[in-house]
């Protein structure tokens, strides 16, 4: 079993940066694959990004591609969420999962993925 706890998130102006952290309990987060995901008010959770064991895998969302950059380090415990470039409609709760498999984008898109979920940061960008 693994524990996640995400930090890093806050208030910036549109076109700002953030960094998110997820540092995560137990010897075993290599063996986990990592993402994040989001939720804005009144909207469904959506995938935002994820990354595999040794980082050779990455999948993001559209919306976010060429502005976010996922990473993690394993001998930390932690995976990252850099978030450059961005807009009031990154406005959400940002929560990390881990899960075990790597597979298509579809599946790791996909909440079902993941076991085991962090509590959320807010993030917020005014415009």
């Amino acid at each position: 079993q693994v524990q996640l706890v995400e930090s890093g998130g806050g208030l910036v102006q549109a076109g700002g940066s953030l960094r998110l952290s997820c540092a995560a309990s137990g010897r075993t987060f290599s063996s986990y694959v990592m993402c994040w995901f989001r939720q804005a008010p009144g909207k469904e959770r959506e995938f935002v990004a994820a990354i595999s064991w040794s980082s050779g895998g990455k999948y993001y969302t559209n919306s976010v591609k060429g502005r976010f950059t996922i990473s993690r380090d394993n001998a930390k415990n932690t995976v990252y969420l850099q978030m450059n470039s961005l807009k009031p409609e990154d406005t959400a709760v940002y929560y990390c999962a881990a899960g075990s498999s790597w597979s298509s984008r579809d599946y790791l898109g996909n909440e079902v993925a993941y076991a085991y979920w962090g509590q959320g940061t807010q993030v917020t960008v005014s415009s």
